[in-house]
């Protein structure tokens, strides 16, 4: 019997949860938790909080909480590339940085053609190794999650970093506040978030997918439109399914665009991300809290 933390709205996500499982709540304090990300060689989790400058860290081996990193430059989306290093999105100092094996840090993007970039607010690592990620404003808007600051680029885009020359390359420039963005399995779709929304109704807060041909994009249509609150990250599960944050919770589209439920949480979801040793935990930043669900499909 599922419990009332899901809501099945289509028989499809009946499949993907499990019976007798309530949403566990890991860890409380927070002013806005964001950015989590699995390291599975250490069964750990590292997530942001924004506005405290902070990085956290929660151990699944004992459920212990601790500070990962402070003062972290107001810090936000974060992300394993394909050598189980760290990569993370970073608003004060405006950059992409990965965080090597030995403990040191390497800027990966600060400018697009010789201006800085905006925000960096959340990444994807891509199977050849690129990273790509998105530049919306939120990081210089105001003082609380970073440090305010006029634009350079002028615009908010979404960007690619080439993995041997480290290149940067502007992939989608047609977004007001490109946001949370996840490869589809086999890497031929690409989903991004639009948070336009937070500057004014008329902006979008939608999901758009995208073709992906190596490193370009093509199409754009929307594939889901958010009528409470806001999509902002989001991951897709081994089946396509859409797993992305939302106003009332974290929302399962299937990978025809259709709703077909809801892992209810008592506040606003910034963000999640699979882990575990089977890669069935959804790990879930409420707006204070982190919190973890079993399902019955694992991450892509």
């Amino acid at each position: 019997m599922l419990t009332s933390d899901f809501e099945v709205l289509d028989p499809r996500f009946g499949r993907l949860v499990l019976g007798n499982v309530h949403v566990d709540t890991l860890y409380t304090g927070c002013r806005w938790a964001e950015g989590p990300a699995y390291f599975a060689a250490g069964r750990y989790l590292v997530w942001s909080d924004i506005p405290n400058n902070r990085m956290m860290r929660w151990d699944e081996t004992d459920g212990s909480v601790s500070v990962f990193r402070e003062p972290a430059d107001n810090s936000n989306g974060n992300t394993v590339d394909r050598q189980g290093r760290l990569v993370t999105c970073h608003h004060r100092t405006r950059m992409v940085v990965r965080t090597e094996h030995d403990g040191s840090r390497t800027v990966l993007a600060s400018h697009f053609k010789g201006q800085r970039l905006n925000s960096p607010n959340d990444l994807v690592v891509k199977g050849d190794g690129s990273i790509w990620f998105t530049d919306p404003s939120y990081g210089i808007d105001f003082d609380y999650e970073g440090d305010a600051a006029p634009s350079e680029i002028g615009a908010c885009h979404v960007y690619r970093i080439a993995p041997d020359s480290g290149v940067v390359t502007a992939v989608a420039t047609d977004f007001a506040k490109p946001n949370g963005l996840a490869f589809s399995p086999d890497e031929a779709l690409l989903y991004i978030a639009d948070t336009g929304f937070s500057h004014g109704a008329q902006f979008p807060r939608h999901i758009r997918r995208f073709r992906v041909h190596g490193d370009t994009l093509s199409g754009g249509e929307v594939f889901a439109t958010c009528d409470v609150g806001m999509f902002d990250g989001l991951r897709v599960d081994r089946h396509g399914n859409v797993w992305s944050s939302a106003g009332d919770g974290v929302r399962c589209y299937a990978p025809d665009g259709t709703l077909i439920g809801r892992v209810r949480i008592g506040e606003v979801v910034a963000n999640c991300c699979f882990g575990g040793i089977k890669r069935n935990r959804l790990f879930i930043c409420g707006t204070t809290s982190l919190y973890a669900v079993y399902l019955n499909t694992a991450g892509a």
